[in-house]
This record gives C-alpha cells, sequence and structure tokens, in this order.
C-alpha cells in the first residue's frame, strides 16, 4: 500500500509524458489524482502495519497532512481541465508530468520515518515545483523560479546538516547510528546536549525556510505571484504542510530529548515575526497573488506559534493545516480565474469582479472571510483554539501580538480584496475570452463548502484522527 501511493503518481507522469494530445493529459492528471485519493482514504480507514525496518509508517500526524495534499491536489487537478483549456497556446505536458511527481514526493514525506529519506522527499518537491512556477514562461517567471530554487535549495542544504549533525550526537552518544524517528526518540536521552541544539538550529532554519516563515520568505511573494493558480494552491496549501510535519518530526525528537523549551521559544518567535512581517507588506497590495504570498507568510506563523505554545494549542496547529490548505485552494484557484478574466493581477486594473465574475468573485470574497479567521469558516475555530490556549497558559504577550497581527492582517486585505471586487468594471478593461464554467468553478467551490463544513461541525473520524495527532506531541509535565 505504501509502494502504491509513491508509484502510482510516478506511472501517472510516465502516461502524461507519452501522450501527445494537450486536450488529453489534464483528464490523465485528474484520473490518477482520483486513484490517489481513492488509496489515501483506503489507508486511513484500514492504516496499514509498519514497514519491516520501520521506515515507511503512516501514524495520525502523517494521515493529516496526506489527507490535506491529496484532496488538495484533485481539486486542482479537476481544475487544471477548464484551466489549461484557456492556456492552449503552451503545451501542459511539462505540468501534468511535473505535478505528478510532486504527489509522489509529497506523499513519502507524509509516510518516511526515515529522517533522511523525508529530506530527500522535500528536496525533491522543491526541483519538481521550479518548472511549474516557470509555466508562464517570461522574464519574471524566470526570475521567481530562480529565487525559490536557490533560497529553498539552501534552507533544505541547511537542513541536511541538521541532520548530520543529530546523526554525529548519535555517535557521540556511542548508541547505534540512525536518523530513523522511532530510534531518535527511543535513544533521546542519550544523546549529546551541545550537538542536539545545534542540529534543531540548523533544522529549524532548514523547514522554516521552506515553509516561509519570516524573515526567511522571501521566495513566496514572487514565486506565489507569477506562479499558475493551480500551482499557487499547491505552494501555499500543500509544501507549506509538508515542511510543517517536517518541523513537526524534529519537535517530536525534541519532546523526548527533554530540551524542548529551547525549539518552542524559538518557535513562537519566529511565528509572531511571520505575522507581524506579513501585517506590514500586506498593507496597499497592489497584486493580489501577492497579497495571497503574505497571507501564507502569516498563517505558517500561526502554525508555528500553535506548535510552540503547546497544550490544546497543538490541536488547533494540526486542524490550521487543513482549514488553511482548502482555505488556500479557494483563494489561489478562484484570484486565476480573476487573473484569466482581466488579464492582470494589479487591483488598480482589476475592478468590479464580482460583476464580471459573480461565482469567482464571490467564490474569492468567501475565502478572504474564511482565511482572516471569520465565522462559520474553519480557519475560526483553530485560530481561535490557538488565541484561546496561549491567554489560558498566561501568555498574555504573545496573545496580544497575535490579536493585533490578525486585526492588522484584516484591515490590509480588506484594503486590496474590497475594492477589486466591488463596483464596476472600469471600461478601458480588457475583454479576454475567459468565462466561469463548472471546471474552473466547481473544485474551488467544492473546496469552500468543506471549509464551511468544518468550520461548523467536525466529522467524528476526523475529530479523532487530530486528537490522536495531538497525543503524539504532548509535552510530559
Amino acid at each position: 500500500m505504501f509502494a502504491a501511493l509513491i508509484i502510482l503518481p510516478l506511472i501517472g507522469a510516465a502516461v502524461t509524458w507519452l501522450i501527445p494530445f494537450d486536450r488529453m493529459r489534464p483528464k490523465i492528471l485528474a484520473l490518477f489524482a482520483f486513484a490517489h485519493f481513492g488509496i489515501t482514504i483506503r489507508m486511513l480507514i484500514v492504516t496499514p502495519p509498519e514497514s519491516p525496518g520501520g521506515w515507511f509508517h503512516l501514524d495520525a500526524l502523517g494521515k493529516i497532512v496526506l489527507l490535506s495534499t491529496s484532496v488538495l491536489f484533485l481539486t486542482c487537478a479537476v481544475y487544471s481541465i477548464g484551466y489549461l483549456y484557456y492556456r492552449r497556446e503552451r503545451s501542459n505536458r511539462m505540468l501534468c508530468v511535473w505535478l505528478l511527481v510532486c504527489l509522489s514526493a509529497a506523499s513519502m514525506v507524509t509516510i518516511t520515518h526515515h529522517l533522511g529519506l523525508m529530506w530527500v522527499a522535500l528536496e525533491t518537491t522543491t526541483i519538481s515545483m521550479a518548472p511549474l512556477i516557470y509555466f508562464n514562461r517570461n522574464a519574471r517567471s524566470i526570475e521567481a523560479t530562480w529565487k525559490y530554487l536557490l533560497i529553498c535549495s539552501v534552507g533544505v542544504a541547511l537542513a541536511l546538516i541538521g541532520l548530520y549533525f543529530l546523526a554525529y550526537a548519535t555517535i557521540v552518544a556511542r548508541v547505534e547510528p540512525s536518523l530513523l524517528l522511532d530510534d531518535l526518540i527511543r535513544d533521546a536521552g542519550k544523546l549529546s546536549s551541545g550537538w542536539v541544539h545545534a542540529a534543531f538550529v540548523f533544522l529549524l532554519v532548514g523547514f522554516g525556510t521552506k515553509m516561509g516563515l519570516a524573515p526567511l520568505h522571501t521566495w513566496k511573494p514572487d514565486s506565489y505571484g507569477e506562479a499558475p493558480g493551480l500551482v499557487g494552491a499547491l505552494l501555499a496549501g500543500g509544501l507549506v504542510n509538508l515542511a510543517f510535519l517536517a518541523l513537526v518530526r524534529v519537535y517530536q525528537v525534541c519532546i523526548a530529548t527533554k530540551e524542548i523549551a529551547f525549539f518552542q521559544n524559538a518557535l513562537v518567535v519566529m511565528g509572531l515575526v511571520s505575522m507581524v512581517f506579513a501585517a506590514i507588506f500586506m498593507a496597499r497590495q497592489t497584486d493580489f497573488k501577492r497579497m495571497l504570498a503574505y497571507s501564507s507568510v502569516e498563517h505558517v506563523g500561526i502554525m508555528a506559534v500553535a506548535l510552540g505554545l503547546g497544550g490544546t494549542a497543538i490541536f488547533g496547529a494540526l486542524f490550521h493545516v487543513l482549514a488553511n490548505g482548502l482555505t488556500k485552494g479557494v483563494l489561489f484557484l478562484s484570484s486565476g480565474n480573476i487573473h484569466r478574466s482581466y488579464n492582470s493581477k494589479n487591483t488598480d486594473h482589476v475592478r468590479g469582479a464580482l460583476r464580471r465574475l459573480p461565482w469567482s468573485g464571490g467564490l474569492f470574497m468567501a475565502g478572504f472571510i474564511a482565511i482572516t479567521g471569520s465565522p462559520p469558516f474553519a480557519p475560526f475555530i483553530s485560530e481561535f483554539t490557538i488565541i484561546s490556549s496561549a491567554f489560558i497558559q498566561g501568555r498574555m504577550l504573545v496573545g496580544a501580538i497575535f490579536l493585533v497581527a490578525l486585526t492588522f492582517i484584516f484591515i490590509g486585505m480588506a484594503l486590496t480584496v474590497l475594492p477589486m471586487l466591488m463596483g464596476d468594471v472600469p471600461p478601458e478593461s480588457e475583454t479576454t475570452s475567459y468565462r466561469d464554467t463548472i471546471w474552473t468553478v466547481g473544485p474551488p467551490l467544492a473546496l469552500l463548502l468543506v471549509v464551511f463544513l468544518l468550520g461548523v461541525w467536525i466529522p467524528g473520524p476526523l475529530m479523532t484522527l487530530l486528537r490522536d495527532g495531538s497525543a503524539l506531541l504532548e509535552v510530559p509535565r
């Protein structure tokens, strides 16, 4: 079952490469996405046993990220059928192939308990996303691609150094050298404290760069702004969660070594800095896709703060993995529709989107309300859980900065979103061939309904999964 999760998308990549017809490839992409989603649901219901040697094991934490990734990828794959119909001026072969390669690598991140293999899979997702960011093939997209590759690769390289330090800590402690998560947790009490601290610093910086925590976020605005909407959705709602899972694995080792306070404090500081950066740079943002990039910086900050707080905030962090990932899908896919209709991302040119595109404009408006933590959507539940946990723990300053940042972010986003959606379409606005269809509106609408449902009712199996994941991250007192 583990092999099917990884190999099936690679088979799909080979098939899409061989198919000579552009119109057929998105449908093949969607077909393999459905198959991957089916395997994912099967594994959630009947969890396969741990592989021999312990390299592959799907625990509750992996299940949450795998579910979020598979749902988002399926939605983007179905959306690609309508989106690529309007992008017939260029071949979609590389887009479809690398999307499936990325899905295979992302699946490996969620199921492996070997930190070295997890690093390889994360680096594969970095490489496979680069051709997708360059899809538009212009000067700005190639600049964004190189910035993405350079900064993320440096970050992942720093994480590799952290893994070397962690492995060397086992040698200094004279235990069996290993990067298996279970072995590290078992022998954590014997590991050299100095080498463990050094490893944690490099791993936090490395995986924090991949997540886009400020001030390591500088690749995000360009990459999100220049990538197609479906690629932006996968970057903001998929790859971010994979990097967060990598940080969570480090967190598990921290708990076992009793060095958790250092790591928690660093997470809280970096998380709050990310939220403050987002609040500053989101103000008066004229490129609505770059605005979504800063929103992503905000939300990775929220997850980092929650992980650093611990306690009930852990539940909020894990629920936010789902809530933020799915909501970002709504925003990026609907923003891609608006971009296609106006042939512009600049809010000076994009006005009256609700009149020109009632469906896409309405979805973007609803996504804005949801992502800013407003009820009755899922992000409200996760953010309220995190904020209340901060005040219950007596972390008044953390809670206050959190709330102030959220307030300014809401105002900043509203100043961009409301003018582009309201009012009349400018007479000089370019007329394009784009029209909303079931293929381009249906996928983000389905995601929005899920985000709304999770805001009013969390199904029992999902609640159990979130609680099981939280239990794995409990700090002993």
